[in-house]
């Protein structure tokens, strides 16, 4: 490593490379990659026939090898006349036709149109430091001029950003088309740079193109990706880059606290197949010695589960598989798997490049799974929202065996935005059993099947069955509120299944939903089985000026106030709700909107500590009663907030013994309702467990 040059600008010095070839002599000096790491790609857009001028040759083997196998028209330059003395010696009797010559690539005697290839094998990264780019600049005109029209400047570098921006605004301005191919990275030495290979390739027309012509290929054989602006050309590789070295910090160090998650996409496609998300164990884990690393396969559609989603989760997962490092590999959508052995010959070849460090050689690592099962997945509807992103509707076998459809925002892939059980008329019974065993579908359904519909009566998101057991606070299904009605306020859509289910099965009950986005009514209504009617309306719009509108109205109120309603903004620590519906002065017109016996609901899901601490004094500063619900494994809790004030005979905190009663008589209420073929799969008593003042 002493003799690389201490600093950019030496790249470009002839005396440096005078000094670096004396120093090393007759042995050859392989930058980026030789012959075999090379020969895929360059045999794809040189031509054994083609008249080659080869700049910056240096004493690489790169171009006796292409003579060796067929190419025969090279013309070698270098600056350094030691190298170029050097393989001239070194060729002239096995080599005759290959010639080296002393030539300054930015200002060379070849006629104009004379060669139909150039090749670059680290020239450009070493000059582009030189003079803010100018002598690459030269070069790079030097090599449009030398060029026949077909012809090609083939540049293998480390296209660092500044360098590949030189290059490609360079051919780009003079209407060439270009395409970079990132090739795969081969093993290397502990202290070898981390930065991938790439290949860049500009070829050069007639008449310049009036559209530029962008495409990034993974690997040599990759199918090309069309991209439309040089920053996104940029962009990718930079993300390429990052990917590699993202790598190296994997293989040389151990964070348990790190969480890395690197993407692996289809080589051809360029589409991302695989995501693996690595966790260390503790420091001070007690690890069995053979225990080096492991892969887990989630299986397809369970990547959203929180023992996979979650660090939480995935610590739990690790410190039960009891391995040094843990990765946790989950698959995309729109992407075909054979079976978990496919999986495992795909990923093997790969995995070793995230191994921690120090393992042994030719060490094996051990593919875990859910069940030895690659799991099941049918994506039924893609669509895109103005207001939400891109999003999915997908079809998932569940760990319980069942069939569940689900709804998914690419901004937040991690997080299911809403999901409902399918059934199917021969199945719809069993459902009605409890303590069921788990079965699983004889054969999953692969299109969209009218025979499967949507089991309004179970709630798959725990925080929507608490607030379902929050109606007994007002008592709902006892004698005395038998017959009453129950107007319902609620903010947020989504799949439409706590809405539904409400309309279902809660007596009494008139449901008016808000949600701000158009396409997710839309969603509901096509995929989730959502059916509004007299009892159960959707108004479009903002739920904040949708409150504010109805708190100046005269005798508009409601008994249940209800917001589960997400934040687009990522940038602070809540993603539930928005900041603006937890202001004191907008809780104060929620206050305002209730019955006396009125109940507000509200799904909080908070991480930072600070602001929900501020949440928790402005909701207890308007509501003189609120109980708080928290949910294992997830942070979502749900806050249940009264307009009553507490019984004083009450412990300040305990729940209320009226509570306690009033779920019983609520269980019974959703019990005696109808609806179809559905039937309520709700535990009121158990959701109202751990609920407390808060």
């Amino acid at each position: 490593m002493n003799l690389l040059p201490r600093t950019a600008e030496e790249f470009s010095s002839a005396e440096y490379w005078e000094r670096f070839f004396k120093s090393r002599g007759e042995k050859a000096f392989e930058w980026y990659g030789d012959y075999n790491e090379l020969c895929g790609v360059l045999h794809k857009y040189i031509k054994t026939q083609d008249k080659v001028l080869v700049v910056g040759c240096g004493n690489s083997e790169l171009s006796e090898q292409l003579y060796d196998v067929g190419y025969k028209q090279l013309t070698n330059i270098d600056i350094s006349e030691t190298v170029v003395a050097q393989m001239n010696r070194r060729n002239a009797e096995r080599r005759p036709d290959l010639t080296y010559h002393q030539v300054d690539a930015t200002k060379t005697t070849y006629e104009d149109a004379s060669y139909q290839a150039t090749l670059d094998k680290g020239t450009l990264d070493a000059m582009a430091s030189e003079e803010e780019g100018a002598l690459a600049k030269r070069m790079l005109t030097e090599v449009g001029r030398v060029l026949s029209v077909g012809g090609r400047y083939v540049c293998v570098t480390l296209a660092q950003e500044s360098v590949i921006r030189l290059a490609v605004e360079h051919f780009v301005q003079m209407g060439w088309a270009v395409r970079l191919h990132s090739l795969e990275e081969t093993a290397r030495q502990e202290d070898s740079i981390a930065l991938p290979v790439f290949v860049l390739i500009c070829t050069k027309f007639r008449q310049p193109m009036p559209v530029p012509i962008l495409e990034l290929c993974l690997g040599e054989d990759g199918a090309p990706t069309r991209l439309t602006r040089v920053p996104e050309l940029l962009s990718a590789v930079k993300e390429r880059q990052a990917y590699s070295i993202l790598r190296k910090r994997l293989q040389t160090d151990m964070d348990a606290t790190s969480n890395l998650s690197l993407t692996l996409c289809h080589v051809k496609t360029g589409l991302p197949r695989y995501t693996l998300t690595v966790q260390d164990c503790a420091p001070g884990a007690m690890v069995p010695r053979a225990n080096h690393f492991a892969i887990f396969i989630v299986p397809q559609g369970r990547e959203t589960d929180w023992q996979y989603a979650s660090s939480e989760g995935r610590s739990r997962l690790a410190t039960s598989a009891n391995f040094r490092r843990l990765v946790v590999v989950a698959m995309h959508r729109n992407q075909e798997y054979t079976d978990m052995q496919a999986v495992q010959a795909e990923l093997s070849p790969l995995v070793m490049d995230v191994a921690p460090p120090g393992m042994p050689a030719n060490h094996q690592a051990p593919f875990l799974s859910a069940g030895g099962e690659l799991g099941w997945r049918d994506v039924v509807s893609e669509g895109v929202s103005e207001l939400s992103g891109a999003y999915y509707v997908e079809d998932v076998r569940g760990e319980d065996g069942e069939l569940y459809r689900r709804l998914l925002f690419l901004s937040n892939a991690g997080l299911v935005q809403s999901e409902s059980r399918l059934i199917s008329p021969h199945t719809a019974s069993s459902h009605k059993r409890k303590n069921r065993k788990k079965v699983k579908p004889a054969v999953p359904p692969k299109t969209p099947s009218t025979s499967f519909s949507v089991d309004s009566g179970l709630l798959c998101c725990t925080h929507h069955g608490i607030m379902v057991a929050g109606f007994a606070m007002l008592q709902v299904g006892t004698p005395q509120k038998k017959d009453a009605p129950v107007s319902v306020l609620l903010v947020g859509l989504g799949g439409g299944g706590l809405p539904q289910f409400l309309r279902d099965f809660v007596p009494g009950a008139s449901v008016q939903v808000v949600e701000l986005d158009p396409v997710i009514l839309e969603v509901a209504k096509d995929w989730f089985g959502f059916r509004p009617d007299d009892r159960l309306t959707v108004t479009i719009g903002d739920g904040l000026e949708r409150i504010n509108a109805l708190a100046n109205e005269e005798g508009r109120l409601f008994d249940v106030i209800m917001f589960d309603v997400d934040s687009k903004d990522t940038s602070v620590g809540m993603s539930c709700p928005p900041a603006g519906f937890v202001e004191i002065s907008f809780l104060k017109k929620v206050f305002s909107l209730l019955t006396p016996r009125g109940v507000f609901m509200l799904n909080l899901v908070c991480r930072d500590s600070v602001m929900r601490k501020s949440v928790m004094e402005r909701v207890r500063g308007v509501f003189p009663l609120v109980f708080s619900r928290g949910i294992d494994g997830e942070v979502n809790e749900v806050l249940l907030c009264s307009r009553a004030e507490k019984e004083s005979e009450d412990s300040p905190q305990t729940v209320p013994l009226f509570l306690k009663q009033a779920a019983m008589s609520l269980q019974s209420a959703l019990s005696n309702s109808s609806s179809g073929t559905s039937s309520p799969h709700i535990d009121i008593a158990e959701m109202l467990n751990d609920l407390k003042v808060a």
